[in-house]
């Protein structure tokens, strides 16, 4: 048994005494997406009755959180995301769940910086320790490492069955960082099923796709829009594409096995895909596992507008809400609603504006059921309510079924005329009077009717 062994030994717990560490008052943060603590999670929320305004922090969690189902009236529990999946959702709803707004390539500044709340206790779910002390990350690097570096103490959730994903940078947590280890049940990690794409996505993922570039740099959001893509630049001519996103998924795995990814023409990271989570199915983690074409770095390196504007031809593609005619773009509440948060989508969208040759698409469908009702999603002015994800002096191309425009150094009356023509024709009439009333449509506008 060498040293790094019997450091395990020694540090090794069961749940319920780990979570002893939480004390009332404390910030508790978690590790994020699919790595979010499920055993210690279910520990913690054992301890309601001694515990008082505990505040948990995480993100995008995609398993149920016992925080927050256990103790709806947050008498004991405050649950917070910087990202609202589908779980978190939910608990919003009924009130048991808060969002942090940011950016998320801010995220590791601010928990260093102290602007963020430091957590007393870091909960980390990781691989199990190699031979050199060193626990992996796995898939989710994001800001991680700042969140353990700042807490008191810090608590390791061991799982075999998650993929060791190599670096990259910070991917790692020594056991000397480590206070305690807890021997999780080893569930898979969840999967992420891809939904099959409708017409609509198909036809605006045609539109995006003749936009790109052998040598271009792929960035693909979360959603189905983005994976449509995926598919369809498999079946194209394309070839040496690089990959430099926030995430990882499934759709890059296919284009990588069909020769298209090489990572050959990258300016940085050349031959790697570079991410900072993963989120899909087993086949995906399966692929990242040792894969030494895969790099995962913390999101203050990943989402940097800095670094991904020196990838030339760097394509950012994302989905939004809604979009207002003066080109704002709320990619993230529904009224006042938290749908998910900014994550990404402004850091890369401003970071291929920025890069050479680089072009940046925010997608939608030009309608959507509300109710029983059928709505625009390019509207007049922002719903009340909806945020702004992507100001319009950043936002470049806008992509419905009904074409693409690019709004960049375009006047209001330009970008008005863009958007009404890429909207749905039963409301382009209507769009053009509140355009009118707004003073934004001038007598020489033309409408595609």
């Amino acid at each position: 048994m060498n040293r790094y062994q019997k450091e395990y030994k020694n540090k090794l717990v069961t749940a319920d005494e780990a979570v002893k560490a939480v004390q009332p008052g404390d910030w508790v943060a978690y590790s994020h997406f699919a790595m979010t603590p499920k055993v210690l999670d279910e520990a913690l929320s054992r301890r309601k009755a001694e515990l008082s305004d505990v505040k948990v922090r995480g993100v995008c969690a995609v398993h149920p959180l016992q925080v927050a189902l256990t103790d709806p009236d947050q008498k004991h529990f405050i649950y917070n995301s910087g990202f609202f999946s589908g779980v978190e959702r939910k608990l919003q709803d009924g009130g048991m769940a808060f969002h942090i707004p940011g950016l998320y390539q801010e995220s590791p500044i601010t928990m260093r910086s102290g602007q963020a709340s430091k957590p007393q206790v870091t909960m980390l779910v990781t691989t199990p320790m190699d031979e050199n002390g060193f626990f992996n990350l796995s898939v989710s690097n994001s800001y991680e490492h700042a969140a353990f570096e700042r807490a008191d103490t810090v608590i390791v959730e061991v799982n075999k069955n998650v993929p060791r994903c190599l670096g990259g940078d910070h991917e790692n947590i020594h056991i000397s960082e480590i206070d305690h280890i807890v021997e999780g049940n080893n569930e898979p990690l969840v999967e992420i099923p891809q939904h099959p794409a409708s017409e609509i996505d198909k036809k605006i993922a045609s539109l995006i796709v003749e936009e790109i570039e052998d040598g271009a740099c792929l960035q693909l959001g979360i959603g189905g829009m983005p994976n449509t893509v995926g598919q369809m630049i498999g079946e194209s001519d394309l070839k040496d594409l690089g990959v430099h996103s926030e995430m990882l998924c499934g759709a890059f795995v296919d284009l990588y096995e069909k020769g298209k990814i090489t990572g050959a023409k990258k300016s940085i990271d050349r031959y790697k895909m570079t991410f900072t989570f993963a989120l899909g199915d087993k086949r995906l983690y399966d692929f990242i596992h040792n894969n030494p074409a895969c790099a995962i770095y913390p999101v203050n390196y990943t989402n940097s507008t800095e670094t991904i504007s020196k990838n030339d031809k760097q394509i950012s593609i994302n989905n939004a809400i809604e979009i207002d005619l003066y080109g704002q773009v709320c990619s993230e509440t529904v009224g006042a609603r938290q749908i998910s948060g900014t994550g990404g989508q402004f850091d890369f969208t401003y970071g291929a504006v920025r890069s050479k040759g680089g072009k940046a698409f925010i997608c939608l469908s030009s309608t959507k059921k509300l109710g029983d009702n059928t709505v625009s999603r390019i509207v007049p002015t922002l719903t009340p309510g909806n945020v702004v994800t992507v100001p319009r002096t950043v936002v470049q191309y806008v992509v419905t079924e009904y074409g693409k425009v690019n709004l960049k150094g375009k006047s209001t009356w330009q970008r008005t005329e863009m958007l009404i023509n890429i909207a749905h024709p039963d409301y382009r009439e209507d769009l053009v009077k509140e355009a009118e009333r707004l003073k934004i449509w001038t007598r020489t506008n033309k409408l595609v009717l």
